[in-house]
């Protein structure tokens, strides 16, 4: 308990923490890579195609190892890490279909799809968490899709925390229908596989 309370003391932010952890050779962590990555792939694409979306948006681009296996027509990534941001403006640099920002130093951003994957339950401040989903649904024209857990609880890990994702999207954005929800395939393991795809949709008012 004590080791755990001197843990949340030190932690420096969750934008602090992930500029550090990219600064210092870290990468955004093993569910972007394997067949974690693998999965998010298939199934991303697939919808891309499906519902003949032309634009994609992500919060939270981190080192692109997903992105590396995306095919989106036109794409945004925005990420808090400069280091991040660094990393995939050079790895894509050759690909004019995909643009990467600061979190922060952007205006208005819009797409038909906006993604959030594996980054809900890195938010451990109640207002980045907030402030994080109003942006995330402001951005959205069509469909919303997170990749993440979706119970509320708090972490050992200093840089993790659980959130009611579709409990707290029901109650804070009146327009947007959870619409399906996919699974991770994968064994059950504790610290590897508590997340799943929640996709939302847009509703006409």
């Amino acid at each position: 308990m004590l080791k755990q309370l001197v843990s949340y003391l030190q932690f420096p932010g969750s934008a602090t923490y992930w500029e550090r952890r990219y600064a210092r050779g870290g990468n955004s962590g093993h569910g972007s890579y394997g067949e974690y990555a693998q999965f998010k792939a298939d199934f991303l694409n697939r919808f891309v195609c499906e519902n003949n979306v032309t634009t994609v948006l992500e919060f939270g681009c981190g080192d692109g190892n997903q992105l590396s296996l995306a095919k989106y027509p036109r794409y945004t990534g925005v990420d808090v890490s400069p280091t991040a941001i660094r990393i995939c403006s050079e790895r894509f640099g050759n690909d004019g279909n995909k643009t990467f920002l600061l979190a922060g130093e952007h205006g208005c951003l819009h797409a038909e799809l906006v993604l959030s994957l594996d980054v809900i339950f890195h938010l451990v401040e109640d207002s980045v968490f907030s402030s994080y989903m109003d942006e995330l649904f402001a951005s959205a024209l069509k469909y919303v899709v997170i990749y993440s857990s979706d119970y509320e609880q708090k972490s050992p890990a200093s840089h993790m925390r659980h959130w009611p994702v579709s409990r707290y999207v029901a109650r804070h954005f009146a327009n947007w229908v959870l619409t399906d929800r996919v699974p991770n395939p994968f064994p059950k393991h504790p610290t590897k596989n508590f997340a799943e795809f929640m996709v939302f949709g847009r509703q006409e008012e």
